[in-house]
């Protein structure tokens, strides 16, 4: 046992002996004033110990708030403040207002932070304390406030453009044969699109699908193992989405002007359609074009 150590224990002892002198419950009485001893016991003890942190303090304060004992969680947190960061006392300050029943301030503190720049709202929405004010209208409301902020773009319509291409597909060719699976899913919050392909002789690809808003083009970059890359970019159009751009193959070193045209069609497939040119542009090539059918629950071709 260190020197700190011997001198909480010292505090602890002293502080549970003066408790007990002032008419507090001894150690058998009901398990409900147990934790309310305890903070206090500990919040003594740290008051008369050497080289106490914030951190110590800040640890205190959420024991003695989950111990339900909210007054020395509110002391203990005092004597942290002038160390911890704004945001972590903000948050920990409100959970005891919360639980003192004090939502309106609790709210409002929130809102400051919200304000200042704070836009972390899964440590709001996910904290067991704080997310039971859902349901105030005015939380619900600096929630949704929060999420805009946090993921834009789930809430921008312009990353919706390419949903039609969303989900696991069998591809075929024009004669029926197929040559091949993908599976397109949503990912970084509807920020990217990510595509999985595999052929029908093993090969693999991956793409992934962004709105450049800089631009605001839709882009895909795409390899395969076997060392081709596509670097296109465009937007929706009446006939579909159209991305241009750079085809290279690594393996020789060529590269050439490409585009792709990704089109809806009223049975519920999509058209994959991929053009090569050699020339700059004054004539194109069919490179490969597929008919996506999305697979059942089970796996096969609805």
């Amino acid at each position: 046992m260190n020197h700190r150590q011997i001198i909480r224990l010292f505090y602890t002892i002293l502080a549970a002996l003066l408790l007990a002198a002032c008419g507090e419950p001894a150690a058998d009485a009901p398990a409900a004033a147990e934790p309310a001893f305890k903070a206090a016991a500990e919040f003594a003890a740290l008051s008369g110990a050497e080289d106490t942190t914030a951190e110590d303090w800040y640890a205190l304060a959420q024991r003695a708030r989950m111990a339900g004992d909210l007054g020395t969680a509110a002391e203990a947190l005092e004597v942290a403040a002038t160390e911890l960061s704004p945001v972590r006392l903000a948050l920990e300050r409100n959970r005891i207002r919360v639980l003192q029943g004090d939502a309106d301030a609790a709210i409002t503190s929130l809102r400051g932070l919200f304000d200042s720049g704070f836009t972390n709202v899964n440590a709001i929405s996910a904290d067991a304390v704080l997310a039971s004010l859902a349901g105030n209208p005015e939380f619900d409301g600096l929630i949704d406030e929060m999420s805009r902020q946090a993921f834009p773009c789930e809430y921008d319509d312009k990353f919706t453009e390419f949903d039609f291409w969303l989900g696991s597909w069998d591809v075929h060719i024009a004669s029926g044969q197929l040559v091949g699976s993908n599976r397109i899913e949503r990912a970084e919050r509807g920020c990217v699109l990510t595509e999985h392909w595999t052929n029908a002789a093993g090969g693999t690809g991956m793409s992934i699908n962004y709105v450049d808003k800089t631009t605001d083009e839709w882009v895909q970059i795409w390899n395969a193992a076997g060392g081709t890359q596509i670097d296109i970019r465009g937007g929706l159009t009446d006939d579909g989405m159209r991305l241009i751009g750079k085809i290279h193959y690594v393996a020789n070193g060529t590269t050439a002007d490409f585009r792709g045209l990704w089109a809806p069609l009223p049975d519920g497939r999509v058209r994959q359609f991929f053009e090569q040119s050699n020339d700059g542009g004054e004539s194109w090539a069919p490179w490969f074009e597929g008919f996506y059918t999305r697979k059942s629950a089970n796996g096969n071709s609805k």
